[in-house]
């Protein structure tokens, strides 16, 4: 323990001897960690954002649905009003980094969309203006007229796609037709006040709004809903939120989904980009090896006579061992220092406002069914950081082990002959 500064001392004049080697050995996994950070907050941030877009194209975060709505899809599984009135409660209680940003109640049904020139299947949802417009993404891309209002009366808020398959034009009337929850078939007439276009076919040939009051009446549903939605600050508590409302509520009668389970294919999809952004880290921190094994490996067998006096005058094979492996740790923790600042410095200096990918684009981006945002901002978590820094400073450190390993092994008296 005695000789452990006197150990320092020698590794730090070995890493400042070899100034040359050992500045392009560090400047080399200082990039790496560079890289790493930027490429990591830059998945982050688009991360959130197609997130972000499939949940608004959605129902948000969290869902709240009766038991068997997600698999038939029908109103005879529907919320009733007290269930409805009881997940907004659970969700409005809620504060600090779980509360929701906003919340919605849909009434939601297959029909048909017929005019006097065709017809298209197409899914019905009976939604709140007030606070679906700040909620959905439909809502957000307006192309004519405008979105639902409080107090609206037959009004259609209808997708681009819709309107030219049907004939329809601001202002058109045309019929919903859809089966109300008492098993009859029956007619709503509505007319266009808006038209939006996602760049999703399906959505926009698919999708109608309509008034949930209106809906209710048509459709004979009471105060009944079929999913209540909560849109968060950040995807990562969706879990935590999907947790408290099944708590809160208390009861077998409902189902709450985060977003994972909700959508699973936009969750696979992230989970696929992932393991692709695992494969580049992986061939980063091999790189990264190579560069610290080298360096410190060669700096043993240029040494092997310095070693040798070392061991000569009262070293032992194991402290001539340490003295490398501090060399490898030291090169890494400088890299990591530097690299960390210079991450930090390309993230939010040259990026904080977003990486524009539409000039190699001249159609919309999709990813996993939906519409994404081509501006990505970058996304800068200080678990990310320390999880960055501490993965090169593991790398660094395990490849400096054999160079250490091989210096134990050095023979005194053939070292000293060692030219």
């Amino acid at each position: 323990m005695r000789r452990i500064p006197t150990l320092l001392r020698l590794a730090a004049r070995g890493v400042r001897r070899e100034a040359r080697r050992s500045l392009l050995t560090a400047s080399a996994m200082a990039l790496g960690l560079a890289l790493l950070m930027f490429t990591r907050s830059l998945a982050d941030g688009g991360h959130e954002d197609w997130i972000d877009a499939g949940v608004r194209m959605g129902a948000g975060h969290v869902l709240v649905q009766a038991p068997g709505y997600r698999e038939s899809q029908s109103l005879d599984d529907r919320l009733s009003g007290n269930q409805a009135a009881a997940a907004l409660a659970a969700l409005a209680v809620l504060e600090g980094p779980l509360a929701p940003l906003a919340t919605t109640v849909r009434l939601s049904t297959n029909g048909l969309a017929s005019s006097a020139s065709s017809a298209l299947p197409v899914v019905i949802d009976g939604v709140d203006p007030k606070t679906e417009a700040g909620f959905s993404q439909a809502a957000e891309r307006i192309t004519e007229g405008r979105y639902l209002e409080p107090g609206d009366r037959l009004a259609a808020y209808v997708g681009q796609g819709l309107v030219e398959r049907l004939g329809l034009s601001l202002g058109s009337r045309f019929v919903l037709t859809a089966q109300a929850t008492d098993g009859e078939i029956q007619g709503q007439l509505v007319r266009v006040v808006g038209v939006f276009r996602t760049g999703l076919p399906e959505v926009d040939e698919g999708l109608v709004h309509i008034p949930i009051s209106i809906a209710r009446s048509w459709l004979g549903a009471g105060e009944a809903a079929t999913t209540v939605g909560a849109l968060l600050p950040v995807s990562a508590v969706a879990a935590e939120v999907a947790e408290a409302v099944r708590f809160d509520m208390g009861t077998n009668d409902v189902r709450v989904l985060g977003w994972r389970e909700a959508y699973p294919e936009l969750d696979a999809a992230l989970r696929i980009d992932d393991y692709g952004d695992y494969v580049f880290h992986g061939i980063l921190f091999a790189i990264v090896a190579l560069a610290v094994l080298n360096t410190v490996l060669m700096a043993v067998l240029h040494r092997k006579r310095e070693f040798g006096v070392l061991q000569a005058l009262g070293l032992t094979p194991a402290e001539t061992g340490l003295v490398v492996f501090t060399e490898g740790f030291l090169l890494t923790a400088l890299a990591g220092v530097v690299g960390m600042i210079a991450g930090a410095t390309l993230t939010w200096v040259f990026f904080r406002n977003g990486l524009d990918f539409s000039f190699f684009i001249s159609e919309e981006m999709t990813f996993a069914g939906i519409v994404i945002d081509p501006v990505i901002v970058p996304e800068f978590r200080m678990v990310q950081v320390m999880q960055s820094f501490l993965s090169i400073a593991v790398v660094g450190t395990v490849a400096s082990i054999y160079p250490a390993y091989h210096a134990t092994k050095i023979d005194v008296g053939e070292a000293l002959k060692f030219e």
